[in-house]
């Protein structure tokens, strides 16, 4: 079986020229079929003020209204993915930009009203792996954009984290697939306040642990859970680290392990 690496990297890595440099350097090096996955949200902010839209953050999550719609396609479906793919050639990778709109990959609904209205963000119901397959296949590496679509002709802005779990359980059966999340720390901290107390590996008993005495909160909880259900859904190994990390997967960062 064919080994596949999927990197989510936030958008602090991306919307850095030094940091995504680094990071791209390393993920070239990597061994066996990859997939980026990138988010951009500063970037969008940036934007959106420029353009006069204003942006409503509610528990750290992007309201998205039609404005907003339009300002997350522009600069996630293009400026962000472009630059990231342009980067990829100049580092020998044969990039193709993606959304999940394009040959139909991840189909979306609008997420439910219940609290809070996030406007026009999506949950996943579907990844099509056929058209991924066979890019991978040809060796083309896939950068996606955290856009998908309905089916019905509308694009969702949809979070990267979910995205990148998604896509790495629906790839799981043809390749073996790591997971692996990109951000500014380097790794999930046993104290918050301290980067050398990274925890090496993660048990999804010692998550909810930490979870209940909030050593691990907010935003790092949904990358979490992500992580662990992509592990219950057959992905080989999911690990948390930092860009600077990416070429030490086996030394560095956090591990996640079910037992």
């Amino acid at each position: 079986m064919q080994k596949l690496t999927v990197v989510k990297v936030g958008g602090k890595i991306v919307e850095d020229a030094e940091s995504l440099n680094k990071l791209l350097s390393d993920f070239s090096k990597i061994e066996g079929q990859k997939i980026l996955v990138h988010g951009g949200g500063k970037t969008a902010t940036t934007i959106a003020e420029k353009l006069g839209v204003k942006t409503e953050m509610v528990n750290g999550r992007r309201i998205t209204n039609a404005e907003m719609l339009d300002v997350a396609m522009m600069v996630y479906g293009g400026l962000i993915n472009k630059n990231i793919v342009a980067k990829c050639q100049a580092f020998g990778l044969n990039a193709i930009g993606l959304t999940g709109a394009d040959l139909n990959i991840i189909k979306a609904v609008k997420r439910p009203v219940k609290d809070i209205d996030y406007g026009f963000a999506g949950d996943v119901v579907s990844v099509q792996t056929e058209h991924l397959s066979l890019l991978l296949k040809h060796d083309a590496v896939p950068v996606i954009a955290p856009l998908t679509h309905n089916g019905e002709g509308l694009i969702l802005n949809t979070n990267a984290d979910t995205m990148a779990a998604e896509i790495s359980k629906a790839l799981a059966p043809e390749f073996e697939c790591s997971l692996v999340y990109c951000f500014e720390k380097p790794g999930v901290l046993s104290n918050p306040d301290d980067d050398n107390s990274v925890i090496g590996r993660l048990s999804h008993e010692s998550f909810k642990r930490y979870q209940e005495d909030e050593t691990i909160n907010a935003g790092m909880i949904p990358k979490l859970d992500n992580g662990f259900d992509a592990l219950r859904s057959g992905v080989s190994e999911v690990v948390i680290t930092n860009s600077s990390s990416l070429a030490q997967l086996n030394d560095l960062g956090t591990r996640l392990t079910l037992d």
